[in-house]
């Protein structure tokens, strides 16, 4: 008794060959000719003896040549390799074969596809039918044993199409990597790089899973009608389908056909990202944030001032001298709220290894002390001061005036005026 898998094959190649063969002219005996005609063609020993002949025609590959160019499988030094890599599975991170399980692709003539098709069928046990051939299983006898063609000669004819083949050949019609090794015998390898199509394929049934299930489809369709819904669905965008094979995608591959020629492409685009133009403090903020060569202008212009001999110096000299000092503290304003506003966004790590009348100062939960306490303050304001005298060493070098313990003073007041908007 044949498996169910079988049997429906023929059945559904008997009604195909009869529905092209079958003309409404013809009469009660032409049509009783014709369908016992049918039966001779497709009875096992008509047919499996010229399937197997045909087996040799479509090769098993999970990497078909023919993605890269029609025409790639023949060439002058004889049909391209098949490939089939049997990669091990392994947890390493990557979309990649032998970490999806599908199934290989099949390519060659597409006048042998029903032999792919008996071949890969699924029989009893989940087992396809190529696979109990291979064991040489009980099913697989039965079906190959009968009167006019020895066993072992069909068998081997159907497994021409998994046969590996010693030789490697390539084509100039697909991409050729010369890839430099170091070795004494070879200066290169030859790499051809080439489609994983049961990838390919099996990513296309998975964002088409996503896209178009009837659950997808009900919650579109309540979000159209602005209807509530406990669940959501996914949406995924810039998808590029991508043909291969024309009208005639039979011609690549079994799965190329199977889907129409068509895949679908992901944007394969570097990240985008937002270029943070404030560093966040990790054990300092005047160190790890703030750069005296950004008030540059401001130590110059400082510096110019106050090395002015006293006689060139007019009523309006103190001002334009705390001016500058102004100008500094009003960069240290400036960087203080941009460092509030990126610790108070929900997933940025408060850095806890600042000091603690800077976090006080800067942590978006501290405002309450922020407010009410002067301690920290008292703080922060010779820091900065401190900060000023250094940038202002740091940017005129040697030509640096010393700044003793009268203008530090001096700078803190200055500074102190501040208080308020420090907060």
């Amino acid at each position: 008794m044949l498996d169910p898998a079988i049997e429906a094959f023929f059945e559904e190649r008997k009604e195909g060959w009869l529905k092209k063969t079958l003309k409404a002219s013809m009469s009660e005996d032409e049509v009783s000719q014709i369908k016992q005609k049918c039966e001779e063609v497709f009875a096992l020993s008509q047919w499996l003896p010229n399937a197997a002949k045909r087996a040799g025609q479509i090769s098993l590959s999970t990497h078909p040549c023919t993605f890269s160019h029609p025409s790639a499988r023949k060439n002058k030094n004889g049909s391209v390799s098949a490939i089939i890599a049997n990669a091990k599975a392994a947890n390493d991170g990557f979309l990649r074969s032998g970490n999806v399980e599908v199934e290989p692709d099949a390519l060659g003539n597409a006048a042998a596809l029903d032999v792919y098709k008996f071949l890969t069928l699924q029989m009893y046990d989940g087992k396809t039918l190529l696979a109990h051939i291979e064991a040489e299983t009980s099913l697989a006898k039965s079906l190959l044993t009968f009167e006019g063609m020895p066993y072992e000669q069909l068998r081997e004819g159907f497994l021409a199409m998994s046969a590996a083949d010693d030789s490697v050949v390539t084509s100039s019609k697909i991409k050729q990597v010369y890839f430099p090794v170091w070795t004494d015998e070879d200066d290169y390898h030859l790499l051809s790089p080439l489609t994983p199509s049961g990838l390919l394929f099996e990513m296309r049934r998975r964002i088409d899973d996503i896209r178009f299930s009837e659950q997808t489809k009900e919650l579109r369709e309540l979000k159209r009608k602005r209807e509530y819904s406990e669940i959501g669905f996914k949406e995924i965008y810039g998808i590029t389908t991508i043909g291969f094979g024309g009208t005639k995608p039979q011609n690549i591959s079994v799965l190329n056909n199977q889907n129409a020629g068509k895949a679908h492409l992901l944007p394969s685009l570097p990240p985008v990202l937002n270029i943070r133009e404030t560093r966040l403090p990790k054990t300092n903020f005047f160190t790890d944030v703030i750069n005296p060569w950004h008030s540059k202008e401001t130590f110059q212009a400082f510096h110019g001032l106050i090395t002015l001999p006293k006689e060139k110096r007019n009523s309006d000299f103190a001002e334009y001298r705390d001016n500058r000092v102004q100008e500094y503290v009003d960069y240290i304003i400036v960087m203080m709220w941009k460092i509030r506003r990126i610790l108070e966004q929900e997933k940025v790590v408060l850095p806890v290894n600042i000091a603690k009348y800077q976090q006080i100062w800067l942590f978006p939960d501290t405002e309450e002390q922020r407010n009410n306490m002067e301690d920290w303050l008292e703080i922060l304001i010779p820091e900065i001061a401190r900060q000023f005298i250094a940038g202002y060493k740091a940017v005129n070098g040697k030509k640096a005036l010393f700044l003793g313990n009268d203008e530090f003073n001096f700078i803190k007041d200055l500074v102190a005026k501040n208080k308020e908007l420090l907060r």
